[in-house]
């Protein structure tokens, strides 16, 4: 049999149940995994296994959910790999879910067990996505443990989406998290906390709208990607005031932040008062925050750990709870709950 048809094989049914595992001595699990990049292409899911080596326990895996697309009148020969590299739109590309499950299912059990795959393939402006959502659980039982990212607002992407806009105020977006919530899927969500270049002294309304969106929805685990922050959203003028009062609202305490991407990291770390500064907040509330590369289908293990080297000086400020929170077990709790949750939805529903 062909290694093609044996994991095809797998694929018609659920695999044995794997316990959650780590490698020995791992210093981090990592909650923002892109294995593909925006033109579908990225690191065979072994090597990758080889990239986490001892250091990384768990990963949520998953593609991007948008492809860019090649248009010769706008770039001629050259292939665009990168959503900035041309005026092409980008479009909703639902095979990638497929991909990664198959890609998850060639792995060994042990390997498995080091991973939880997110649905990503969907439009969330589209009323239809949480039923997308639903056959990709039952077509790949045993596989998922939440969806994401997806994105609403961000930067420069948003905008090159053909089609209606997707917005924190469509109901097609109040249907996914609900039906996350009656899975137990993990969301994980990218909103920008404000547009580029806002308007001095303007209240940012992405981040109220999204409050707004997470407390309808208070029984879906929610990690909200980057603080909100992105290449050239900086942080806002009461960035820290605007995460405090989310973590300190009753009605939120299901949404959990991650720090995700060099372009967050490069805000927390810039001096000595924001690390402290962010180290202070993460005290006082190690039970929501939850460290992730955002790498994008890494080549070595330094590139992909980038972005855990440059949390160091923060790290360093939290307190040894905080930062084994942060680092691994608010991963862990979060994700072997979902795992547990989902496989009984899929036990409840089969296809």
């Amino acid at each position: 049999m062909t290694r093609f048809a044996a994991v095809l094989g797998l694929a018609l049914g659920a695999p044995p149940a794997v316990a959650a595992q780590q490698a020995p001595g791992y210093v981090v699990n990592d909650s923002h995994f892109h294995l593909t990049n925006y033109v579908q292409q990225g690191t065979d899911i072994h090597d990758f296994v080889k990239i986490m080596g001892d250091k990384v326990g768990r990963v949520a895996l998953f593609g991007i959910p948008l492809q860019q697309s090649w248009s010769y009148a706008n770039t001629g020969d050259f292939a665009p790999t990168y959503y900035l590299q041309s005026d092409a739109p980008l479009y909703y590309y639902s095979f990638t879910d497929a991909f990664i499950a198959m890609a998850y299912r060639s792995l060994k059990p042990a390997e498995q067990a080091r991973f939880d795959p997110m649905i990503t393939g969907f439009n969330p402006a589209d009323m239809y996505a949480a039923d997308h959502i639903k056959r990709v659980l039952q077509t790949f039982p045993g596989v998922f443990s939440g969806i994401g990212e997806f994105t609403i607002h961000k930067e420069f992407v948003s905008a090159k989406i053909p089609g209606e806009t997707a917005s924190l105020r469509n109901p097609a977006l109040d249907r996914i998290l609900d039906f996350a919530g009656e899975v137990g899927l993990v969301a994980i969500l990218h909103n920008d906390v404000d547009m580029p270049f806002p308007k001095p002294g303007q209240d940012p309304y992405p981040a109220v709208q999204l409050a707004e969106v997470l407390r309808r929805h208070p029984k879906t685990t929610v990690i909200w990607a980057h603080c909100g922050l992105g290449r050239i959203v900086h942080p806002v003028k009461d960035q820290l005031g605007i995460v405090q009062r989310a973590l300190t609202d009753p009605r939120l305490a299901h949404v959990h932040i991650d720090i995700s991407w060099d372009e967050v990291a490069k805000y927390l770390v810039a001096s000595p008062e924001s690390i402290q500064a962010a180290a202070d907040l993460i005290n006082r509330h190690p039970d929501r925050f939850i460290f992730g590369t955002d790498e994008v289908a890494p080549k070595e293990q330094g590139a992909y750990l980038k972005v855990y080297d440059m949390y160091a000086p923060l790290f360093a400020k939290l307190t040894p709870e905080a930062s084994e929170k942060v680092r691994k077990g608010n991963y862990e709790r979060l994700f072997d709950r979902a795992r547990t949750q989902v496989r009984a939805w899929e036990k409840a529903n089969p296809r």
